[in-house]
């Protein structure tokens, strides 16, 4: 379903008090805890619970099993970021495969302890001598099946699901500099990272210098179609997806780029966009005018180049990476405020957790600009 036209009871993205007044539910807040979760998985790797799996071998197989939700999206963007660079394949699986042994590590994801999918696979792993790692509440029939022969790092801190992304990923990045020789993350750096995200994108900070409300305002009254360009960035885009429908309760579609561009070339989202239609246009003979549309392409900062080549002559696209911070002095390529590149991340996994916490952020904003 399109999203509905302003109507007088919204508030406006820049009234930092009408937006605190409408966030009843504590969304801002709750999405501005990416930080303090990844902060709170780096101090359990530095307290040690994650020392009985570490060896100097590289493992078979890492098995990453996790059903649905941001478990699944997390392994996904692990897998796919960096399953081909520390010499150990990483698998997402619903289920867990017939074929793990001793030489295997086992990640279970999730938020439920009493998954029943969860529980098998920790019971088959744990009696085929694979290594395991629960990311789960460790209580109820998991903690059973694995007690005393698995390692924990469950969730340190009450966040609603909507915004548990960052502590999958920040487990599963945990778990690679245990079990993969030679991989190393700074997990502070990390979650410093998605603190200084969080405050550029504070209620407090006005629209042309907050990345997420700047998203926010050019998905209002747009169909929007969020694109990525790689495995890694459609997993975030899937992400997105679901973020906007959970949190502000609005349809967004999300594709591969190359998805996206047929489309686009086919001639979609260009009906009802032009100043000269708007101004002859009246509904009541001539019915209402096409829904807007934006496509938002999702990408990292080595690829930038090359989409920005791809859009080429196409009309209401946004690239966005995560070292995109909002100017007032820059504007983009169709007159509305663009971004200025600023000095930041450069690691692939640092880029997209800054995107996904933007992401996040974005839906709380689209949910409360309807009052």
């Amino acid at each position: 379903m399109s999203p509905s036209p302003l109507s007088a009871a919204d508030v406006d993205l820049d009234d930092t008090d009408g937006l605190l007044a409408a966030d009843r539910q504590g969304l801002l807040r709750a999405a501005s805890m990416a930080g303090a979760q990844v902060r709170a998985t780096a101090a359990a790797l530095d307290e040690g619970d994650l020392d009985a799996v570490r060896s100097d071998a590289p493992p078979r197989t890492i098995v990453w099993v996790a059903g649905h939700g941001n478990a699944e999206t997390a392994g996904s963007m692990l897998a796919a970021l960096l399953g081909g660079s520390i010499g150990t394949p990483i698998v997402v699986v619903a289920e867990a495969p017939p074929w793990i042994g001793t030489l295997d590590v086992v990640i279970l994801a999730g938020d439920d302890a009493g998954d029943a999918v969860l529980v098998s696979a920790a019971a088959t792993a744990v009696r085929r001598g694979a290594r395991v790692i629960v990311v789960a509440p460790q209580e109820g029939p998991l903690r059973d099946a694995t007690a005393g022969r698995s390692l924990a790092l469950p969730p340190r801190m009450p966040v609603p699901d909507h915004f548990t992304f960052a502590r999958y990923l920040a487990a599963g990045l945990a778990v690679l500099q245990a079990v993969a020789p030679g991989y190393s993350v700074d997990l502070t750096a990390l979650a410093d990272a998605l603190d200084a995200e969080a405050l550029r994108n504070s209620a407090a900070r006005e629209l042309f210098t907050n990345p997420a409300k700047g998203l926010a305002d050019r998905m209002q009254n747009r169909d929007v179609v969020v694109a990525g360009d790689s495995a890694a960035t459609v997993a975030l885009a899937r992400h997105a997806s679901v973020v906007m429908l959970r949190v502000a309760q609005r349809t967004v579609a999300a594709a591969e780029l190359a998805d996206a561009l047929v489309a686009l070339g086919s001639g979609w989202g260009r009906g009802g966009d032009t100043g000269a239609a708007s101004i002859f246009h009246d509904e009541e003979i001539d019915g209402p005018l096409p829904q807007r549309t934006r496509t938002i392409v999702l990408t990292s900062d080595a690829e930038r180049s090359a989409v920005a080549a791809r859009l080429q002559g196409f009309d209401d696209t946004q690239i966005v990476t995560a070292n995109d911070v909002p100017d007032v002095a820059a504007t983009g390529g169709d007159g509305e405020p663009g971004s200025a590149t600023t000095p930041g991340s450069t690691r692939p996994e640092q880029q997209l957790a800054l995107l996904a916490l933007r992401l996040e952020m974005a839906a709380v904003y689209q949910r409360l600009v309807r009052g």
